[in-house]
């Protein structure tokens, strides 16, 4: 059993535990076709590399089925490989869609992440 433990983010007296869980979901597809951009993997790579990564938080549920959205979305492809050590392996590999999709949407994180960090840079969040 996990025990998740969620930061408090207070804004003068007030005080909520932030849900990473819930800022992570929202970030699923760039992180995943991220991870696929660096070569293709089996869902268990996948989940592993993910890990290494430090997104240890992330449901093994919730990333397969983001690959299988990825994948009818056309952002994905699949094939099958042998395991020497057990049942066949379905790979998933970026598209040129997926390479597409993913190049707008990390311009768009890094606008965001700019605006934001300005945010917190400023006084009290005055621009």
């Amino acid at each position: 059993m996990r025990i998740r433990r969620w930061p408090l983010l207070c804004i003068e007296w007030y005080c909520v535990r932030v849900d990473r869980s819930q800022l992570l979901k929202g970030l699923l597809d760039i992180i995943v076709l991220r991870v696929l951009e660096t070569g293709d993997a089996y869902g268990y790579e996948i989940l592993r590399r993910l890990r290494g990564s430090g997104f240890d938080e992330l449901g093994d549920a919730s990333v397969y089925g983001t690959l299988r959205r990825l994948y009818r979305s056309g952002h994905l492809s699949t094939y099958v490989q042998p395991s020497e050590s057990g049942p066949n392996r379905k790979y998933y590999a970026l598209t040129e869609t997926g390479r597409k999709h993913l190049s707008g949407m990390r311009e768009a994180w890094e606008d965001v992440s700019a605006k934001m960090q300005a945010l917190f840079d400023s006084p009290k969040g005055q621009p």
